[in-house]
Formats: C-alpha cells, structure tokens, sequence
C-alpha cells in the first residue's frame, strides 16, 4: 500500500481519471481490500474491463502507474517547497520592512511571539499608544480577537487567501488575527466546528505587526499552545453556521417572493411559510445588518467593510469577531448529494459544512437540479413513520429529503428515489438549511469522509411547521 496514499490523492484531484482510479483498485487489491478495489474498478469504467479481459501485459499499466505516481510525488514536493518559500518570503519581509516588528527583530516582538501570555501589554507599550491617541491610528484593543479561516498551509498558501490581507490593511485588525486551518479533500475545504488555529497576526500599535505559528508543519518548530483560544474559536464557528443560514433564508425569500423580510418574523411563519425552522438569539441580532447587505448586493452596491452595531457603537457588531467585518460566508448555501458514494453536503461555495452519509434508490434517484419546496415536520402526522420526523420536498415532485423507520438503509440504495437520512442528520439539516436550498443531485462530486459535530446546529422551533392537510406519497 505504500503508493495508494499518493494513487487516493490523485483521484481526488483527478476524479475523472479512470486509469487512476484503476491503478488505485490494484493497489486495493494487493492489499486484500477487495470492496475498496471493486469501488475503484467500477469508477475506472472501461478501463478495467481494458486491462483485465484482454490481459494486456502488466508492465503497460505499470509504466503509466510509475509515471503518475512520480508526477503526484513531484507536485507534492513543490507545494511543500512553495509554502515554506512563502513562509521565509513573509518573515524576510517582516524583518526588511521598518514598520512592521517580526518575530525576533526587536525585544516587544520577541515578548509578543515567546511570552506564555501573549496578551499582556508591556508598559513602554501602553505610552506608545496613548501618545498615539489623536494621531490617526486607531489603538489597539488588547482583548478583542478576530477570527477567519484559510485553507491549511499558513498565509492561505495554495489555496482560499484572506481577503482583505491583514499584511496591507492593518488597520482593520484592531487586536488580534487568529485564523483556523480548513483541511482540503480534492477540490473542496473541510469545514469544522473544532478547526485547528493555524497562526495569528497581533497589531501592537501603528507599525508593529507580529505573527505566530501554531502549525509544527509549516514553522518547522515547537508551537506554543493556542488553547487559549478554542473556546473563541468554537463560538465563532457556531456563529458563521447561523449567519449562513440566515443570510441563505433572506436570499431565498427575496428570490422567491420579489420582496425582502422586513423582520425576523417573515422568516418563521407557520407551515409554509417556515423559511426557517426556528431561531437564535444570535440571528435575531445578525437579522438587520444581514438584510441591508442583501439589499445593498441586489442594487449593485459596493458593500461596506465596516461593521456598526444597531446603535451605532463601532466594532459592536455581529460581525465584529470576523476579520473583514462581514460575514465569513458570502455564498448562500447549497445542498449537494453525491450517489457515487451516498453523501449528501451543506456546502457554501467550495467550502462543505456538513457531509452526511446517506440512503438512496440507485438508478431511480433522478439527477438534476431541484430547491426545496416544502420543510415538513412529522410528515404524513408521524414522528416515527416511513418519512421520519423530518421532510423537505424537492421542486414539488414526489422526491424530498427525509428521515425513515429503516435506518440500515441508510448508505444503501433501498428507496424508490428519495434520499433517507437518518434521524439525528435529518433534523439538524431541517434546522440548517432554509426552504428554497437549491439542491444537486450527481455522481462522484464530494469525499467519502462524513463530516458531522459533537454538538449539532439547532435553533429554536417558535412556529407549527406540520401540515396535517397533506398526505405525501414521496417514493
């Protein structure tokens, strides 16, 4: 097996390489892990049948296989030598440029980066910045800590960049930058409520800027522990999954009605006007500046990077913890169901938050596109029946998304063309996505890996979202 971790990665780049899926299946094979091999097989397509009945001499596949291995296997050693570039590139240019203080250039650099409480300010530091006051910068706030996220590789190497950068607009980061790491799966970022901190970036006042690694992979050192700020971290990732949701449930609203929510309670009406399933008090507080954002995106607006509470008060905002002022997600999102491998995705963008595993009907699962039409709870008046606790119709058509009294045939294809969800997944979907979620249905889109929390997104149910008029005969 010791060219199958480079022959996986391929394919995951590469998915419509049916000789790589191939190479990959006899890697399996070798291995004894005949229901992997037999998945690869049938992904090689052709391929397989090309090379296994004709008994075309091995050495053929073992040629392309050396090739393809020593061109993964060179790629891989140019990311590595790209990102620790980048990295030396970025550190030579904090020691070069006079106002920016890198990590060990001068004494309050070296506190910032080494010191086992990085928060603390020295007093020559609280001087600098009272004399500072009245100058044009902004002091920094010591206590307050910004957070994004970029894909794993430290400065957004090779992958999502942060935008705007915090090397060029420094004065937006009024305290610290703390960005966490998104693993990458083929094309896709890998979401996560407990993500790891990849580095920070801290403004010690006009002209000083230090930056931390927390990543042993890119700064080649012992890290210092930044478990100071998981419990941030976890806070702000629950809360760029609600203001997704809500930002996804304006956009929706807006498309299918031509009107915009005036309040919060547009939004949670009773069945069927529950675009979303219920609420938190963080959406009640990210409602008003999330809907002058889509009203400013729908007249062709430049959208504004600061961020002003409803009273006005700077920095106060719902979205003054994420770096940009501006909500983290700015695509609405989407679900995506892969029949390949039964998975079913809430993606936004290339980014995937959840990755559930699923129940399918084979070849009498259409593909296409759909939205939701209809969010059911208890269909058909039932917690516990065929449908489950939870439904959400596709484009009115006998299809929907829904929950099933049969939870082995989850991941199996035992359904006449309806996607079966188990419990738990299906209801913390329902709560997750508002009605008028375009939905995909393909093949060979998203990666095997499930991609659920500990503690699952919920909001708080204010409305009856039954319809006890209908009964649904979904297949």
């Amino acid at each position: 097996m010791a060219n199958s971790h480079y022959l996986k990665k391929y394919v995951q780049m590469h998915p419509d390489n049916k000789m790589g899926w191939y190479l990959l299946g006899k890697e399996y094979e070798k291995a004894g892990q005949h229901g992997k091999a037999n998945y690869c097989f049938n992904q090689s397509g052709g391929i397989f049948e090309a090379f296994e009945t004709s008994k075309m001499p091995s050495d053929i596949w073992k040629e392309y296989e050396s090739k393809l291995l020593q061109q993964v296997q060179d790629k891989d050693r140019r990311s590595v030598r790209i990102r620790r570039a980048l990295i030396v590139f970025m550190l030579l240019l904090l020691a070069l440029v006079p106002s920016v203080d890198a990590p060990g250039q001068s004494k309050k650099a070296e506190e910032v980066l080494l010191n086992n409480d990085p928060e603390r300010a020295t007093a020559e530091d609280q001087q600098q910045n009272a004399g500072n006051e009245g100058s044009g910068h902004a002091a920094p706030d010591e206590d307050l800590v910004m957070f994004t996220a970029a894909q794993e590789g430290g400065f957004g190497a090779g992958g999502q960049q942060i935008e705007p950068g915090p090397f060029t607009h420094t004065q937006l980061l009024q305290g610290k930058l703390a960005v966490l790491e998104l693993k990458k799966q083929g094309k896709w970022l890998m979401w996560n409520r407990e993500m790891p901190l990849g580095y920070t970036l801290k403004n010690n006042g006009p002209g000083a800027l230090a930056y931390q690694s927390y990543n042993p992979k890119t700064c080649n050192c012992q890290p210092s522990d930044g478990s100071n700020l998981s419990g941030a971290a976890f806070a702000w990732t629950g809360e760029q999954e609600e203001q997704a949701l809500l930002y996804s449930a304006i956009k929706a609203y807006k498309n299918n009605t031509g009107g915009f929510p005036e309040k919060m309670s547009d939004l949670l009406r009773p069945f069927p006007g529950n675009w979303v399933s219920g609420t938190t008090e963080g959406m009640k507080e990210a409602f008003q500046p999330l809907l002058q954002r889509v009203k400013t995106e729908a007249a062709g607006q430049e959208l504004p990077d600061t961020n002003e509470a409803a009273d006005g008060a700077k920095g106060k905002g719902p979205f003054s913890k994420t770096w940009g002022n501006r909500p983290f997600f700015e695509e609405p999102l989407k679900i995506v169901v892969d029949k390949s491998n039964h998975r079913l995705a809430v993606v936004s963008g290339r980014i995937i938050l959840r990755n559930y595993k699923v129940g399918l009907g084979g070849i009498r699962t259409p593909e296409g596109n759909y939205v939701i039409t209809d969010k059911v709870m208890n269909p058909n008046g039932h917690s516990d029946g065929e449908f489950g606790s939870r439904g959400m119709q596709l484009s009115g058509t006998n299809y929907a998304i829904h929950g099933t009294n049969e939870p082995a045939s989850v991941g199996a294809d035992e359904s006449q063309g309806c996607v079966r969800m188990s419990k738990t997944d299906v209801e913390e979907l329902f709560d997750m996505v508002p009605m008028g979620t375009p939905v995909l249905i393909s093949k060979g889109a998203l990666p095997d890996e499930v991609l659920v929390p500990t503690e699952r997104f919920h909001t708080n149910r204010e409305q009856d979202q039954t319809n006890p008029q209908k009964t649904y005969h979904w297949l």
